[in-house]
């Protein structure tokens, strides 16, 4: 899977990794605004206080 994605991008090695780490830093991104704040309403937070 990962050989097929090296092969699909364009540019040389170091294109290939800017694209993959801006790919990388917008997936994270993706589940750090929309993916974890909506499994959090599903999810029994706790009130936790730690003295």
């Amino acid at each position: 899977m990962y050989g097929a994605l090296w092969r699909v991008l364009p540019g040389p090695w170091w294109v290939r990794v800017l694209i993959l780490l801006v790919l990388v830093a917008a997936v994270f991104a993706a589940l750090v605004f929309w993916v974890f704040p909506w499994i959090d309403q599903f999810i029994g937070t706790q009130e936790v206080t730690v003295e």
